[in-house]
């Protein structure tokens, strides 16, 4: 049998159950791979929470890296014994072993451990996206960042570092402030202690940014549009905070001719060789030394509710991970 993380009711963490669970058949086009660890991230409390529903009882977790146990037929970039990493449609991935399609599962560079590579995938390869398949952005520009210490934050801060892109950061804490700095972010806001809004104008001398990339939602959006500069890009790509609240399209006019979009990762990796290609991307950050994952959190997987808590307290740093 396979320890599995299920919910079979949407709720705080104590919906959290491990059962056993088999492991299943493999079909064409899957692989069986045994974890050796997963990935948390913010879309797992949306999915348990029932933000973002899911059919259930289901099965939760969207990371994780291990070992190739089993290849089906068809599938030809992955072998028996391969390591490999994944961030995945359908969740599933809080468990000892899983059958699962093979197309978005990346061979893992031998330099990149199993911890590391549950920690990034699904963060690195948002960042991947944000700064390369979603607006124009080149050296020189700025772009103003939410939770900058948290594990997106702190791949993001990295990511503008190696391309000559400024990174006007906030984040909760002084702490946290100065973790992002240590990390490649140019400037750090506390945004419980100053307006980020007006931070940001004095920072870029009235004129705004060219992007924000805001994953916190409701409580951030309007400075956020506030603090664009003209032509800006609003990407709002997660709403920690809770989701946006209706908004009327026409204000993007007066406020400079601003353009938003809502994108998601699974539409970035749903082809096989972009999804292989952006995880290639991420590694050669990763082993040229450009980028760092840092994991603040490892919690094992029978600690899976403690693990959730922190993430949705806001209590964690970098990226948070589950043992195998």
């Amino acid at each position: 049998m396979n320890k599995t993380v299920v919910i079979k009711e949407f709720g705080g963490s104590d919906k959290l159950k491990i059962i056993d669970m088999p492991v299943g058949d493999l079909a064409e086009g899957q692989v069986r791979i045994a974890h050796k660890a997963c990935g948390l991230n913010f879309i797992d409390v949306y999915q348990r929470s029932g933000l973002a529903p899911l059919n259930l009882p289901q099965a939760l977790g969207m990371e994780a890296a291990g070992i190739i146990e089993a290849v089906g037929e068809g599938v030809t970039h992955l072998k028996v014994g391969d390591r490999a990493a994944y961030a995945s449609m359908p969740p599933g991935s809080y468990c000892e072993r899983r059958v699962m399609p093979a197309a978005q599962v990346c061979p893992l560079p031998d330099g990149i451990s199993f911890e590391q590579g549950a920690a990034m995938m699904l963060q690195g390869m948002t960042v991947q996206y944000l700064f390369h398949r979603t607006t124009p952005l080149k050296a020189g520009d700025t772009v103003l960042f939410h939770a900058a210490a948290g594990g997106v934050g702190l791949i993001a801060c990295q990511w503008a570092r190696s391309e000559g892109i400024t990174l006007i950061g906030t984040a909760g804490t002084d702490e946290k402030c100065q973790l992002a700095l240590k990390y490649g972010a140019t400037h750090c806001i506390n945004y419980n202690t100053e307006n980020f809004e007006e931070m940001v104008r004095e920072l870029t001398g009235g004129h705004g940014v060219d992007v924000v990339m805001d994953s916190v939602g409701a409580s951030t959006f309007e400075s956020s549009l506030n603090s664009l500069k003209p032509l800006g890009m609003m990407i709002t790509f997660g709403n920690a905070s809770g989701p946006v609240p209706p908004f009327n399209l026409a204000l993007l006019g007066p406020k400079g001719s601003l353009k938003i979009t809502r994108p998601t990762l699974f539409t970035h990796i749903a082809s096989h060789d972009d999804c292989q290609d952006m995880a290639r991307h991420l590694f050669s950050k990763v082993t040229s030394g450009e980028v760092e994952i840092v994991i603040g959190q490892e919690f094992a997987l029978a600690d899976v509710q403690k693990a959730h808590d922190a993430l949705e307290g806001r209590a964690t740093t970098g990226s948070t991970i589950l043992t195998v």
